[in-house]
């Protein structure tokens, strides 16, 4: 994929969330504690499942992933972000843009599939509790794992060749903290009817394929927890699922406000934006494991046999 185009443009300049420089260093100290929160969190939890047999089962097989996919979002925006805070200059150059451009998207997309996966998980568990083993083997795991991986390659590329075929003839100052399609196309000197279909309907295929599974999947949730007769049995059943839905909707919710409409800035956008590239992926560990026993249970052990191990050794 190139790089560069037939303009004088070699590189933007981020202008960022602020450009009073008290406000610059509150947010690099509360960018840098989030961040740091975010490789913790999902650091953990990798850790956890990797280690830990008992959880060694789909559901939490996708959980890690849904951390290592977290832990790459949020890397692609952050440590850029966090350096611009505190330098002077603020220059990004072409290739640099569009490849944080690129990643954005294929971690963001891969993410929109991950979740939708998570659901159908969800519902093969609660509504076909005993094929559960049989259709959610390892393989079958695996391969879904790597669909949205191909998936997230398809829509960072093709929310990035647009972006790339634009013309850039000045001025270069992107009103953003990182390089994002809509704040980009703001800038070419040329039309950019071509890029803003393609970039919505590139969007609009993830986000409405991935509303139809997601509505589908809870729908027959749903109506099978219903059905279970006791209360314990539909809170317990209600209970595997709120988690989940609580991620999709902090996820969704921001990134069908940004992409799914024209490329015009809005006063909310940079917030909106930060909300899904940095706030959600540090959130969802604590959401993940502060409803989740066995997570919690699973690292406590995870710290005993620290806690052994450095005592063994120290003795």
């Amino acid at each position: 994929m190139a790089v560069s185009n037939e303009t004088g443009v070699t590189h933007f300049i981020l202008l960022g969330l602020s450009s009073d420089p008290d406000l610059q260093i509150m947010f690099f100290v509360l960018f840098l504690i989030i961040y740091l929160l975010t490789i913790a969190g999902n650091l953990l939890i990798m850790v956890t499942v990797y280690v830990d047999a008992q959880l060694h089962t789909p559901m939490y097989f996708f959980l890690s992933h849904l951390s290592f996919l977290d832990l790459g979002f949020s890397t692609v925006a952050i440590p850029k972000t966090l350096v611009n805070f505190v330098s002077q200059s603020k220059i990004i150059s072409f290739g640099e843009c569009i490849a944080q451009m690129f990643f954005i998207h294929f971690f963001g997309g891969a993410e929109c599939l991950h979740l939708t996966l998570m659901a159908y998980d969800r519902y093969v568990a609660i509504c076909n509790p005993l094929r559960y083993t049989t259709i959610m083997s390892r393989r079958i795991c695996l391969l879904l794992v790597v669909s949205t991986w191909v998936g997230g390659l398809m829509h960072g590329f093709g929310q990035t060749f647009p972006a790339v075929q634009l013309p850039f003839c000045g001025p270069n100052e992107v009103d953003h903290f990182f390089c994002d399609t809509h704040a980009l196309s703001l800038l070419a000197c040329a039309s950019t009817f071509f890029s803003e279909t393609a970039d919505i309907i590139n969007s609009g295929i993830l986000a409405f394929s991935s509303f139809v599974v997601l509505s589908i999947s809870y729908s027959y949730i749903i109506s099978t927890i219903l059905k279970i007769r006791s209360a314990e049995g539909r809170q317990k059943a209600f209970s595997t699922c709120a988690s989940h839905l609580l991620v999709v909707t902090l996820y969704f919710g921001p990134l069908v406000f940004i992409y799914m409409r024209p490329p015009v800035t809005l006063a909310g956008d940079k917030l909106i934006s930060g909300f899904y590239t940095i706030i959600t992926p540090v959130l969802n560990p604590f959401i993940y494991t502060l409803r989740n026993e066995k997570v919690i249970k699973s690292i406590k052990r995870l710290r005993g046999r620290k806690a052994s191990f450095l005592g063994t050794h120290i003795n």
